[in-house]
């Protein structure tokens, strides 16, 4: 996709990133762009970037953010102390989607991964989101484990 570029997020990028998952009605996590909850994304975001283990990343076209993605690149004891990826908060804001902006966040995961040393990575994708589930499928993903909840709040 010509003129983009993906980058770790920066705390200037926050209401953008917030804007976009405030967007997504199907979801379900009640994002907002109400201030007063914005100091929570603040902490978030702090201890994101400061993790060894965690990068939040951004998609930029013209000046736009367009898109996001988080990156976890962790050891696991099985597989013989593997390394293992987690891609998840994948967001293409609304009036962008199905233009190739995704796949190439998704692609560009992917070969942070790899240059990571990770065997795999892996992602949860909500049940409702059919759209997605055939998006993932069509950059190579399969469908390989069920998932489950349990919300402590």
């Amino acid at each position: 996709m010509h003129g983009l570029s993906i980058r770790p997020a920066q705390s200037e990028d926050l209401p953008h990133l917030v804007a976009l998952f405030a967007s997504d009605q199907l979801g379900g996590h009640g994002d907002t762009t109400d201030p007063a909850v914005f100091p929570a994304y603040e902490a978030a975001f702090a201890a994101i970037d400061a993790s060894g283990e965690e990068t939040l990343y951004v998609a930029e076209r013209e000046g736009r953010v367009v898109g996001t993605f988080q990156l976890g690149i962790r050891r696991s004891l099985p597989h013989r102390g593997t390394i293992k990826a987690v891609l998840e908060a994948v967001q293409v804001a609304p009036d962008l989607r199905g233009g190739g902006i995704g796949a190439q966040m998704v692609r560009f995961a992917i070969e942070e991964a790899r240059r990571a040393g990770a065997n795999a990575i892996s992602l949860t994708s909500n049940a409702a989101r059919t759209d997605a589930h055939r998006f993932y499928e069509r950059l190579g993903f399969t469908r390989s484990h069920a998932g489950f909840k349990l919300f402590l709040e």
